[in-house]
């Protein structure tokens, strides 16, 4: 955009520290505009300018292009008489004899209709008529006799010549004998040759008219008055470039050339001048147009394509200054809805980033920590207390937020979508910045509002220190939601930090993930039985199915590197078929050895229960294998158990189990909240005690939990499998409880099937 976003960065309507907009910033579009109209119009002018230059050279051309025409006309009109009016002479001097008077004045007047004479007039040396015919000559007297003159010279060839009157004389010698004895003239009014020379072009604006090359007028239209001005311009103008056009045009006229000439008139008109010559005596074809006779009316359209520009401009300047006020209303309200949280009324993700952004380029390296923090377990509070209890506390997080970011210190804080938040804190200490969201936490949770959720809010939190302030914002807070992702070795301290082993691993399960398919095609995962002791006779009692990794290149991969991986990304349902097939075949070929099958457990995703029916593939391997009922178990964890929207699915899954002679049992039972009331809910065969019940028994009250829990299974018909246990006399303990089986490195560890059953089955 040509101007600036101010982004109101809070709810108080504060400015916060950024790019401002500045009045230049609101200028520049006027300015840029302005700059715009102004080439529109230079360019429209120097159009116009060329454009008439075209035109007043097209116009010349064509001036003389008509000129040269009508000389050409006038010429052959006058050679035409001429020729006639020989050959009349001719005609006569064949003549010997006059038949009378009569006869030749007859004669003289027909050919006087025919060739379109206004009189013909037969003339002696002496300069006495012989015969006439035709209208009364000016030159005779009032009884109409012609006037005799003294002897004359007659002309050796035809010629025409101007009396100075109203009539141009054509004559013609007639030879008797060995000279001209007779002159035959023709008279023929000028307004024949005035007819000729009238405005037939340039919508009647041309005037004509036929000069000698001394600039004497010879035969002129009616309206003279341009060819009086004509004459004073040979004299009078004063214009020195005029004048040296003049002296060119005379020197042109006296050596038989064409040209053009520019002038004004008396009346002020600017006006073209075209002269040809009529190669007839020294006479000359004068016309003349006004100068600007076919630009006027381009000009006409010139401008008025310079109003409707103009006006289009006009009425295109105002919409965009409308859109400009429209704009500056509504900015506001665009920038709310750009960078304001709807929920929290604070600043979104867009407005952390470009607050950030415009932070960056002041900020000093190793400074800055960019915060992320996610709220554990918000679905639940949503589902107990209600999407509007679930907002009430987002809002009341981002109020603490707020109050711990120092604006002073230019800190901020944000919300990123859902529970995610985010904090810029002018901090570069991993202590200082774990005490204050510690503080964070506490302050969180001490607020006694009634319309909040009343119960303690854990907060995990990611932190990512800033080294690189020019590093792209996007990056800093991917590497704090990964670090919040990341379990620290403290589980008492929610805070992580991210480091590059964080993106280490986030490439190795990339790695992981691309080698999935072509390991699970190729048989690369390896299928391991740790036995299941039983407490009464030492006695394998059964066995857990595990899986491990064994890449070509890479080697043994650690169940802790892919397993979490592929339970996110889903990949591992097709692990537990991979794996539960394999168990079936090893129990097939036990039944074909002609030895006896032992119980299995096989660990099942959560990731299942999103599939319906996806036992009846569990059940069709099983089939396939011939293995009886009982003897495969699923292992299932015991967080698959707290999701509400899955408890009547597990219920009907664990029923259907049973019905297809499956067992159930229920994994690392203890480590929740609700184990107890999962005994009642769920109908399991046997449940597993989690391995942290057993890391510390040196004390009378973990020993009688254990021993209380393994009472209330038995009293409920449910077996008791006690994992990870590593020491005889944990061993010792669990059988004086009567705990049913043990599984641990006690014992043994996991082992490759070949192995195992060479161990417990030979």
């Amino acid at each position: 955009m040509l101007w600036s976003i101010w982004i109101d960065m809070n709810t108080q309507n504060k400015r916060q520290p950024g790019r401002p907009s500045t009045l230049s910033d609101k200028g520049r579009p006027i300015l840029l505009l302005s700059l715009l109209l102004i080439l529109i119009f230079a360019v429209m002018i120097w159009n116009a300018a060329k454009l008439r230059e075209a035109l007043s050279h097209s116009t010349q051309g064509y001036l003389r292009d008509v000129t040269s025409e009508s000389a050409s006309d006038i010429r052959d009109s006058f050679q035409s008489r001429i020729t006639n009016l020989k050959m009349m002479a001719d005609s006569l001097s064949q003549i010997r004899e006059y038949q009378g008077s009569n006869a030749l004045t007859e004669f003289l007047e027909r050919k006087a209709q025919i060739l379109e004479f206004d009189r013909l007039i037969l003339i002696n040396r002496e300069g006495s008529v012989i015969a006439s015919a035709g209208a009364l000559d000016p030159g005779a007297d009032s009884g109409g006799s012609p006037k005799t003159s003294p002897s004359i010279q007659l002309p050796p060839e035809a010629c025409v010549t101007y009396t100075g009157g109203k009539y141009l004389l054509y004559s013609a010698p007639v030879y008797r004998g060995n000279g001209p004895d007779e002159l035959l003239v023709g008279t023929r009014s000028t307004e024949n040759i005035q007819d000729m020379i009238s405005a037939n072009s340039f919508n009647g604006q041309m005037l004509s008219c036929i000069v000698d090359n001394s600039g004497r007028v010879v035969i002129s239209p009616t309206d003279l008055k341009p060819f009086l001005r004509l004459d004073d311009l040979f004299r009078n103008d004063q214009n020195q470039e005029v004048i040296a056009d003049i002296h060119r045009m005379q020197a042109d006229m006296k050596g038989g050339r064409e040209g053009l000439l520019k002038f004004t008139s008396a009346t002020g008109e600017k006006l073209s001048l075209s002269y040809n010559a009529l190669q007839l005596n020294d006479w000359f074809l004068l016309t003349i147009i006004p100068a600007d006779i076919i630009t006027r009316g381009a000009e006409r359209y010139i401008w008025q394509t310079f109003a409707i520009v103009g006006v289009t401009i006009l009425f295109f300047t105002l919409f965009l200054l409308s859109l400009f006020r429209l704009y500056g209303a509504h900015k506001k309200h665009l920038e709310q809805i750009a960078f304001t949280d709807p929920l929290t009324g604070g600043l979104n993700n867009a407005a952390f980033q470009a607050r950030y952004r415009s932070l960056a380029d002041s900020l000093k390296p190793n400074t800055y920590a960019i915060v992320f923090l996610n709220v554990c377990g918000f679905k639940l509070i949503n589902e107990q207390y209600t999407t509007e209890g679930g907002n009430r506390l987002l809002c009341h997080l981002y109020r603490t937020l707020e109050r711990t970011a120092d604006r002073d210190r230019e800190e901020f804080a944000a919300r990123g979508e859902s529970d995610h938040f985010f904090l810029c804190l002018r901090e570069h200490d991993p202590q200082t910045i774990q005490l204050r969201l510690d503080q964070v936490i506490r302050e969180i949770n001490a607020s006694q509002a009634a319309d909040l959720p009343a119960l303690p809010i854990t907060v995990r939190s990611g932190v990512c220190l800033v080294e690189d302030p020019g590093q792209d914002i996007t990056i800093l807070q991917d590497h704090a939601r990964l670090a919040s992702q990341n379990p620290t070795p403290d589980h008492n301290r929610i805070c992580a930090f991210y480091d590059d082993s964080l993106t280490d691993r986030l490439r190795l399960e990339q790695e992981l993930n691309s080698l999935f398919d072509s390991s699970l095609e190729r048989g690369d995962f390896l299928i391991y039985l740790q036995p299941k002791i039983s407490l009464q006779d030492n006695r394998l009692a059964g066995a857990e199915a595990l899986v491990r990794w064994n890449h070509p290149v890479r080697g043994i991969i650690p169940p802790s590197d892919f397993i979490p991986l592929f339970e996110r990304n889903g990949k591992i349902c097709a692990l537990d078929r991979y794996v539960f097939t394999g168990t079936c075949a090893a129990l097939a070929g036990l039944k074909r050895d002609g030895r006896g099958m032992f119980p299995v457990s096989v660990n099942l995703s959560r990731q299942h229960f999103r599939t319906p029916g996806f036992l009846d593939d569990f059940a069709r391997i099983a089939e396939q294998h011939g293995i009886p009922r009982g003897i495969i178990e699923f292992e299932l964890t015991e967080s698959i158990f707290f999701d509400n929207r899955q408890i009547e699915i597990v219920k009907e899954s664990i029923r259907t189990m049973h019905d297809l002679g499956f067992l159930c049992s229920l994994d690392d039972f203890g480590a929740g909240f609700s184990s107890l009331g999962l005994l009642k809910e769920f109908d399991v065969d046997t449940i597993k005690l989690d391995r942290s019940f057993f890391l510390n028994m040196s004390g009378r009250k973990a020993k009688d939990i254990i021993a209380s829990l393994v009472e209330l299974a038995g009293h409920l018909q449910v077996r008791t499998v006690a994992e990870g246990i590593e020491t005889p006399d944990q061993v010792e303990y669990l059988r004086g409880i009567h705990c049913d089986m043990v599984q641990g490195y006690v014992f043994s560890k996991p082992l490759p099937i070949p192995e195992f059953m060479a161990r417990y089955l030979s």
